[in-house]
This record gives structure tokens, C-alpha cells and sequence, in this order.
């Protein structure tokens, strides 16, 4: 039995045979234009998008789908731009009725018909990306082009990344095999059989504030073209992003003859504590989760009924030894803790510097002058307002401003944390980065997360000292990212080495364009799953794999 190519897959096999290319080689390649120029996506898109936007605000959302009949409203725009956007409420037994409903014909469609219509959801949502990163922008707090970048371009990419893994597990096998052994002088014995693919259940993705859809995107897609009907649910504070994005996956789905309760959305009332309801209701069986420790903690303990992807909270940490480029160095480290304000799960905190200093292109330089230079490099960033603020965005919520008030308390200051004035929004909430100094010994302050614009210069005995500090933090509290900076080919494999033994990813002397809190789709991967900032990696066959299971028949030929 050979499966039917759907109309849908036959349109975006390219993209899908692109992406398992890019996969397999690990290369640079992307199949959506990051950048928000007119000439690459036409004059009129970033009005037509900012006007669609507009148009949900003060306003009940447009989402025909299972609920009560009640409305929910809990957005604030970090920005100060008053949203009010009510969403249809559901209770969890609707949400998991309507969407166990829709998952037979689904799961009998096939895998080339479920990616067929999942990267045409892709293609529909990339249609209207400036809608999306409006969105976006003013839910998370992130500058305008990261917001089309991350929240949009890249965001796409990773889906699309997640949906190639997934087809690619799903296909490992052939739909039927003929069978045929020996059987002394009779005849052979014969058996026709036949592998279907058969999803777990109802998936659950429970969404971040700061990266409403680059954080659920790829676990939202791996679920749903293996077969498994999706339930969205927001962030309370960033609805709106995943609230289009279940929109146009919706209509997809229903112009394709499928019910489109496949996906479904979440938006949860002050105090429900929706999210754990759904995780642990029964015939959820796959939950996606980006946000806090506790949170992801809680969910890997108590969610047993259900495979638990999440992506927790850690100690990103730079060890710097020597650099025959010190002035790019602080340029490059600069950007990363000005970015966003800090608020990715990937930016440094711990800069783990020799207290006797290091060794560079200019010269000896003292632990107060490296942690000087880091320190000037971000105020040159965040010296214009105008410009500062199209790099740090907005501050998303008073988390951030509690741990910005604490972090004063300890340690001493080299670059001290600004109240800025954002010039087309006066009611933004904006912050410059902070650079406090510990000794090596204030481990009760950087062993914990200070998510933020927040980051220590901690003076170390040695290179080999910040190695063990790596090592050590890292392995018990985890984190996305590591950085080093080396002229000593042997410290720069001692550091691999201490990166291994620690799970977690490490970028080698950074001085230009890229970034150690930045990774690029079909080719780095987020997260390990290695140690305990995630349980999984975005995105490899062990995200993906566990969604499905093959179940197989037999009759005789």
C-alpha cells in the first residue's frame, strides 16, 4: 500500500526535500527572507501588516472554535499600548473532547498529507508574517526586527525544521513489506505487512512570554504532523502571537477538508491555572513547555501520563582566557547582554575572568579593564535612546524590574542599569544592562538565574579555575550556552572538553557577526537535553520520535 501524494504535499515538496537536505548537511540555508525590507517582500506589507494587527485591538478575536462563551483579556504590551484583545474561553474537557475528535482522520491522512498541510500553514502564517511580528513585538517587548526575525523568519525555520525531523522518523520504514521465509521442502511461509504510524494523543504546548512562537513552534508542529492534534495555550501576557498563528493553522486545515479543531486555542483567566489542568488531564499525552524551572520541574514530575519536552532555566556562562581581538570581543559580548535586554534564555550571565587578567592583542589587560571594556561597549549601545532601543526593546514584565532592583544589593558595579525613555512609545518600560563584579566564592548569587539585563564579572584564580566554575554550574544547574574566548589551542580544548562533560553547547572566540545567544536553524541545535536547562534539543530525532509510535499488521500473502 503506497500512500496517495496529497495536492498540498506535491506543492511544498521542494521546501520539504530543502529542509531534509539542510538537516542532513548542517549548512546555512533558510526558507524565509529574515529581512523586513519592502523590496524582498513588497511595499505594501509592513503597512498591510501593522494595519491587521491594529485591527484585533479593543476587539474580540475572530476564532471559531469550541468554548463557553466567555471571553478572556490579559495581554500588557510592554510598550505601554493597550491591547485589549478577548479571546473565546474553553474549559480543558472541551479543549481535549474537540481535539481527541479530530485526530482519527488525521492519523489515517498519512505522513505526506499531514506535512503537505503543515508546511502550507507554514506558508500561510510566512504570507503574513508583519502581522505576526506586530504581535509579537508588543506582547514580548522585543524591538520591531527581532520581532520579525526571531518571532517571525526564524521562527519559521524552526517549524519547518521540526516538521523535516518528523517526516524524516516517520518515513524510516516502509508503509508495507512482503515477508518470505524458508519452510524446509513445503512451501515458504509468506506474510504481507503493513506499519502505520499512530500518534500518542492530544499535545499540549504551553507557550513563553518572550518567544511566544519561536519557542512553540517546533514542538507545536513535530505534534501535528505526526498525527497529533494540538492544544495551544499562551502565555497569559502573550496571547496574541499563538492566537493568529491558531488562526490561519485553523483555516488551513478546514480548506485542506479536515477538522480544524486539529488545533486549538487556549487563552486561560486570571488564577485558572489552565496549563496544569491540561497536563495532567489523561488523554493529553504530549506536553511542550518553555518557561521556569520550577514550572518545567513540576511538569516533568507530575505529567506522567504524557511525553514532557521542556526548556527550563540555566547559567550561560563565558570563560575568557586571552583574545588576539579585545576590542572585538567587547563588541561582541556587548551586543549579546544589550540584546533584548538580556531576556533570552541563551544570554551570558556568568563572564568567568582570571583575577590576574589575560593576555591580548593590546596588551596585558587587568580583570577590572576586561570587565571596563565589556561595560563601555554596552553603554556605546545603549548611549542614543533611538537607537539603543531598537536592540534592547522593552522590559516584558515586573520579574525583570524586581531582579534589577536585588542585583544592586550585591556585588559592585562596573556599568549600572539605566531608566531609558523610548522615543515613539513613552509609556515603554526600558532598562540598560547592569555588570555587577563578584569574587568566585559569591556563589549563592550566580549560581542562581537573574533573567534579565543582568550579568557578573567573577574574578577566578585561572582559566583553570573557570573551567571547573563551568563545569561545575553548569552540570548541576544547567544552561543553553557556553562561550570561551583563546589564543591557547589547549585551553580551547579543555573547554570543548569541559562543555562535554557539562551538556551544554559552546561557541569559541566570537569577535563578529555571530552570537553565542543566537542559533540558526537546520544546522545549530538549542538546548541538549544534557543538563538540566532542557530535557530536549531543538531539534533532533529524540524531539520528535517519541510523538508517534509504529504499529504494524500482518496477514498471510
Amino acid at each position: 500500500m503506497t500512500e496517495t501524494p496529497h495536492p498540498l504535499y506535491d506543492r511544498h515538496a521542494d521546501t520539504l526535500n530543502r529542509a531534509l537536505t539542510a538537516i542532513t548537511e548542517r549548512g546555512y540555508w533558510s526558507a524565509y527572507p529574515e529581512s523586513p525590507s519592502p523590496r524582498v517582500y513588497g511595499e505594501t506589507a509592513a503597512a498591510d501588516g501593522k494595519a491587521a494587527f491594529e485591527a484585533y485591538l479593543n476587539g474580540d478575536f475572530p476564532l471559531d472554535q469550541p468554548g463557553d462563551g466567555e471571553t478572556v483579556a490579559t495581554e500588557a504590551s510592554p510598550f505601554g499600548l493597550a491591547l485589549n484583545v478577548r479571546y473565546p474561553h474553553a474549559g480543558a474537557d472541551q479543549l481535549v473532547t474537540a481535539a481527541s475528535a479530530a485526530l482519527p482522520a488525521w492519523r489515517d491522512a498519512g505522513p505526506q498529507a499531514r506535512a503537505g498541510v503543515c508546511l502550507e500553514i507554514l506558508d500561510r502564517l510566512h504570507k503574513h508574517i508583519f502581522e505576526l511580528a506586530n504581535a509579537v513585538q508588543f506582547t514580548s517587548g522585543q524591538a520591531f526586527v527581532m520581532a520579525f526575525q526571531a518571532g517571525g523568519a526564524h521562527a519559521l525555520d524552526r517549524a519547518l525544521e521540526a516538521v523535516a525531523y518528523a517526516y524524516a522518523e516517520m518515513t524510516r520504514h516502509p508503509g508495507t513489506a512482503g515477508w518470505e521465509k524458508a519452510a524446509g521442502k513445503g512451501d515458504p511461509l509468506r506474510m504481507t505487512k503493513t506499519f502505520h504510524v499512530v500518534p500518542r494523543g492530544v499535545a499540549l504546548v504551553i507557550g513563553c512570554n518572550t518567544f511566544p512562537t519561536w519557542n512553540s513552534y517546533p514542538g507545536l508542529f513535530a505534534s501535528l504532523v505526526t498525527g497529533n492534534p494540538v492544544v495551544v495555550k499562551p502565555h497569559p501576557r502573550a496571547v496574541l502571537p499563538l492566537a493568529i498563528t491558531v488562526k490561519y493553522a485553523r483555516e488551513v486545515l478546514a480548506e485542506a477538508g479536515f477538522d480544524p479543531n486539529l488545533v486549538l486555542l487556549a487563552p486561560e483567566a486570571p488564577g485558572e491555572k489552565l496549563a496544569s489542568t491540561l497536563a495532567l488531564h489523561p488523554a493529553v499525552r504530549i506536553v511542550d513547555f518553555t518557561g521556569s524551572t520550577e514550572y518545567g520541574d513540576w511538569l516533568e514530575a507530575n505529567a506522567r501520563q504524557a511525553a514532557v519536552y521542556t526548556e527550563k532555566a540555566g547559567l550561560n556562562t563565558v570563560v575568557i582566557d586571552s583574545t588576539d581581538d579585545f576590542a572585538g570581543l567587547c563588541r561582541n559580548l556587548g551586543f549579546t547582554l544589550t540584546l533584548y535586554s538580556g531576556q533570552m534564555c541563551t544570554t551570558s550571565q556568568n563572564l568567568l575572568i582570571p583575577r590576574d587578567g589575560i593576555e591580548t592583542d593590546q596588551g596585558h589587560k587587568s580583570f577590572d579593564e576586561v570587565a571596563a571594556g565589556i561595560a563601555g561597549a554596552v553603554g556605546k549601545l545603549t548611549a542614543d535612546p533611538a537607537r539603543g532601543v531598537e536592540l534592547t526593546g522593552a522590559i516584558v514584565n515586573d520579574g525583570v524590574l524586581e531582579r534589577l532592583d536585588e542585583v544592586t544589593k550585591v556585588g559592585e558595579p562596573v556599568l549600572e542599569s539605566r531608566t531609558v525613555e523610548h522615543p515613539a512609545f513613552p509609556g515603554a518600560v526600558v532598562r540598560t544592562p547592569t555588570i555587577v563584579k563578584l569574587a568566585a566564592d559569591d556563589t549563592a548569587t550566580y549560581t542562581r538565574e537573574w533573567f534579565g539585563p543582568i550579568s557578573f564579572a567573577i574574578a577566578t584564580d585561572s582559566t583553570a579555575h573557570s573551567l571547573e566554575i563551568l563545569r561545575t554550574t553548569v552540570g548541576e544547574k544547567g544552561a543553553l550556552t557556553a562561550g570561551v574566548y583563546s589564543t591557547d589551542e589547549a585551553v580551547l580544548d579543555a573547554a570543548e572538553a569541559a562543555a562535554i562533560d557539562a551538556g551544554v553547547h559552546l561557541s569559541c572566540n566570537l569577535t563578529g557577526g555571530v552570537f553565542v545567544n543566537q542559533s540558526a536553524a537546520f544546522s545549530d541545535f538549542h538546548g541538549s537535553g544534557a543538563n538540566p536547562a532542557a530535557n530536549s534539543a531543538l531539534t533532533d530525532g529524540a524531539y520528535v520520535a517519541n510523538r508517534f509510535r509504529i504499529v504494524q499488521s500482518r496477514r498471510h500473502a
